[in-house]
């Protein structure tokens, strides 16, 4: 609920006001290292999250009982 409320207070000037401050403060050439190092980060998290969900499925896999046939 705060979150809505936060976005509401945020409108257009406000956003373009925090993006020149942001241009101001890193600089042109210093952003775009910025965002390749976050996606970099967000890529090494899914790609640990993924990992970790292929290992719980091998566990699971693993862990269930085989069906056994019926000798007659």
């Amino acid at each position: 609920m705060v979150n809505m409320v936060l976005l509401g207070i945020l409108g257009w000037p406000e956003l373009l006001a925090l993006a020149v401050l942001v241009l101001l403060l890193f600089g042109g050439k210093k952003i775009p290292e910025l965002m390749k190092g976050l996606g970099k980060g967000v890529r090494s998290f899914k790609d640990g999250v993924n990992g970790i969900e292929k290992d719980m499925e091998v566990k699971d896999s693993d862990s269930t009982p085989k069906s056994s046939e019926n000798k007659e």
